[in-house]
């Protein structure tokens, strides 16, 4: 249960998704259910209890991981009085589009040793590899609208008054994020819309325009003390060709003295030049004297000054003002360098120019949809302090191990909401409605905006069973709002031989005051009410992995410690035998459906050794904290990389993994992520 909840922003705004455009003479704009989103936001941010999982260095600057949602993180940042000066969010497109990450099968660590020995190749055909889903980017408008008013007014509420935000969206929803934004941050303080072409066409649609182009919405939190460094692009050669060089051997080119205008002071002929019609001095007169007497204004043939002659050297041009129009920054390639398998990275280049022009050093770059950490990574290498964010635990891994590999400092913390989700919260809703929940089954009656599924029962029959969307962080309180329309909206249409319903619930205000809302509330039918606590469902989730190891200390003749060493026997997964299980019993369905419409098809099922070593993606141990629940501090972490080489501490290398690690004291825990990004601490 959340701690308190944390006020939003002082005067709160109404957003809107809906703009009237049949009335011309004034704005209207109004929200859809407002009613609920005002009461969520007089309700606040919801503060739990952070916990330290990790720290690595002195973190002198403060850089913090977050593994929470952005309001939840929000509350915590507000509440320690933190606040940030620079936020890049690049949250889901409601592309309709499901996300995946790839999961590679490793090579076992001892076949290897053995084919490193024999001075063999390994062969790419053991490479296997399956999906693991993400996230779901499949959102209804509404909803869609009222998670992000809600994520963008506690964003707000932490930024500094000189600071600046990113929203990065496409053409999907990204217009009506525009006028929510217009809205929260208010028009006066829009700055840009930047039109980021990050590919050339390669997929063409059948009838239509291709679509190349990303757009990020650019907005101050204060228009008037917002800080903007000019960012410049190389001088073109073509612009190069309009240059002359002057008798000292130096380039220039001209520039126009004028400017668009009507401005009866502007308007004036200075030395037989007299701007044209709708156009005026870019300078005063006493200006445009100045520049003449140093030489500085080109001249026609006749002596008179040139309109375009204000003369701008080469040497004294940093380059060519950036425009609002990015076509020089590519999209990840699949062969690129910083490239991660991380569905939807973005490219350093991208949040170097980002941070570059709207953050100083040593200021705070926040990102509380953080992906694959590349704002934390680019804000780390231009000394900037970092806030990375995000509910999913990939999300979180990945980032980590991006930054270890960069010698970031950071700490990551933990919200602490009641939810232990399997590993984000995608996975954790199909889970609910596959296994989780017994006797769950969907249910073609019901509505699935309420209703999950519905279970059988002997006495009471069909019970319809609601679950909170947890990609909803405002949907996992149980509050009078959300069963109003729970028992105004849903109620009237379930089937009439419908006399219980089930609700599922993370947190609630007050269960006995709920209890008398529903029982005044619900006049209208005879339907009962069991409220469920979901949290006891979800406590079971995750299920640790078992392991063997050999721990040895190294000692020289003399009997003097040379280290010690923790050799890994075995590792067992029951969560990626699933997985691997799965999969090849979807490739034996499909080939044999292929065979069967007489078609050719082959399929090579994956096949885990006895010992389940290649299940592993990265290993630590800590040699100062022997409690299991204690923050982690890795002395020594290996990370096998999808084709079987091992980067330590960091730092890649192309040796293959020997299943063990080294360290110079003795090791107390020792942490395994399998492939699927499961964690489990061993107390060794």
């Amino acid at each position: 249960m959340a701690t308190k909840y944390i006020s939003y922003y002082p005067n709160t705004l109404e957003g809107q998704a809906l703009l009237d455009n049949f009335v011309r003479t004034r704005r209207i704009l109004r929200y859809r259910d407002n009613d609920r989103i005002v009461e969520h936001i007089k309700r606040g941010m919801p503060l739990y209890e952070v916990e330290s999982l990790e720290k690595r260095g002195t973190n002198e600057m403060h850089n913090l991981m977050m593994h929470g949602e952005c309001l939840s993180t929000c509350a915590y940042l507000k509440e320690q009085g933190v606040e940030v000066d620079l936020v890049y969010i690049d949250p889901p497109f409601a592309s309709g589009a499901d996300y995946a990450k790839k999961i590679y099968i490793r090579r076992n660590p001892l076949v290897q040793k053995a084919m490193k020995e024999a001075e063999q190749n390994l062969d790419n055909e053991e490479m296997k590899e399956f999906e693991e889903k993400m996230y779901g980017d499949i959102w209804d408008k509404e909803r869609y609208l009222n998670w992000m008013y809600e994520n963008l007014m506690a964003i707000k509420s932490v930024m500094s008054e000189n600071a600046s935000i990113y929203v990065h969206l496409d053409y999907h929803i990204g217009h009506y994020v525009k006028i929510l934004m217009d809205e929260i941050f208010g028009e006066e303080n829009f700055l840009s819309e930047i039109t980021w072409k990050k590919t050339n066409a390669h997929n063409f649609k059948t009838k239509g325009f291709v679509e190349t182009c990303d757009y990020i919405y650019y907005y101050a939190k204060d228009a008037e003390q917002y800080i903007f460094n000019t960012q410049y692009t190389e001088i073109s050669q073509a612009q190069l060709a309009r240059y002359k060089k002057d008798k000292d051997g130096r380039y220039y080119t001209g520039q126009d003295l004028t400017f668009t205008g009507n401005s009866a002071e502007r308007k004036f002929t200075w030395r037989g030049a007299t701007p044209p019609a709708g156009r005026v001095w870019g300078m005063s007169y006493e200006e445009l004297e100045r520049l003449y007497s140093e030489g500085m204004i080109l001249l026609r043939k006749d002596g008179v000054p040139r309109l375009d002659g204000y003369k701008v050297y080469l040497d004294d041009k940093k380059g060519t003002p950036l425009t609002n129009i990015w076509d020089d920054i590519d999209r990840v390639g699949n062969t690129a360098e910083e490239r991660v398998d991380y569905a939807t990275q973005k490219p350093e280049a991208l949040l170097e120019r980002i941070i570059k022009a709207s953050c100083n050093e040593g200021m705070v770059v926040a990102d509380f949809i953080g992906g694959s950490g590349v704002p934390a990574a680019v804000a780390h290498k231009l000394n900037r302090r970092f806030i990375h964010g995000d509910v999913n635990i990939n999300s979180l891994q990945t980032a980590r191990d991006r930054l270890v590999n960069a010698g970031a400092e950071f700490e990551i913390k933990e919200v602490k909401d009641g939810v232990r989700l399997f590993r984000n919260p995608v996975q954790t809703m199909d889970k609910l409605r596959d296994n989780l929940i017994p006797g769950l089954t969907a249910n073609a009656k019901l509505d699935s905006q309420y209703w999950a599924g519905s279970i059988m029962d002997s006495k009471y029959g069909m019970m319809p069973v609601y679950l909170p969307n947890l990609l909803d962080g405002s949907k996992r309180v149980l509050d009078k709002s959300e069963m109003m329309n729970i028992i105004h909206k849903a109620l009237p249409d379930l089937p009439d031989e419908v006399k219980r319903v089930i609700i599922y619930y993370v947190d609630v205000e007050e269960i006995s005051e709920l209890r008398q809302f529903i029982e005044a509330e619900n006049q209208q039918t005879l339907i009962e009410f069991e409220l469920r606590d979901l949290k006891q469902v979800l406590d079971e989730v995750v299920m640790e992995d078992e392991a063997e190891w050999d721990l040895q200390e190294a000692k020289d003749p003399l009997g003097l410690s040379m280290g010690w060493k923790l050799q890994l026997k075995s590792f067992h997964s029951d969560r990626v035998a699933k997985k691997v299980h799965d999969f090849n019993e979807k490739g034996v369905l499909q080939t044999n459906k292929k065979r069967a419409s007489g078609k050719s098809a082959n399929f090579s099922k994956i096949k885990l050794s006895d010992e389940g070593l290649e299940t592993i993606e990265w290993a630590s141990v800590d040699c100062v904290n022997a409690e299991k629940n204690a923050p982690w501090h890795s002395d020594m972490e290996v990370k096998i990389e999808k084709m079987g080489t091992v980067t330590i501490n960091g730092k890649k290398t192309q040796d293959y993994w020997d299943a063990s690690i080294a360290s110079d004291d003795k090791p107390l825990r020792l942490k395994i992520r399998n492939i699927c990004g499961d964690e489990t601490i061993f107390v060794l």
